[in-house]
């Protein structure tokens, strides 16, 4: 006999996301690779870093010396692990290139597809 709560949990089961809503790698793809030896590696997917144009502006920020972009992340968008944001919203494939020019000026955007007043 089958046991009624383990056939509709089994059929409800909810696929619980590997990433949170507020991670950059929210929403890609797990993938899988074999191994020659049978094993099974699983991967994210590559994330590719969206155009900055893609973004609408909140403001700015003008670097300071010392300025780190997890204390800018955290004044500015109140979460220092959304440091991801900044890179995206300036085009940065390496995030230490955004603080290292003193007067260097950076976007602080909103998320991608989130409109704004310049766009």
């Amino acid at each position: 006999m089958i046991d009624p709560l383990k056939a509709f949990l089994q059929a409800n089961a909810l696929n619980a996301p590997a990433f949170a809503p507020d991670s950059r790698y929210h929403g890609l793809e797990i993938a899988q690779w074999v191994r020659a030896d049978g094993e099974v590696l699983s991967y994210v997917r590559r994330r590719f870093v969206p155009p900055p144009e893609n973004f609408a502006t909140l403001g700015e920020h003008r670097v300071e010396v010392g300025d780190r972009l997890d204390n800018l992340a955290a004044r500015h968008l109140g979460d220092p692990q959304q440091y991801w944001r900044l890179c995206d919203g300036n085009g940065a494939l390496r995030p230490d290139e955004l603080t290292e020019t003193v007067g260097r000026r950076l976007r602080i955007t909103l998320p991608e597809g989130v409109p704004g007043d310049d766009t």
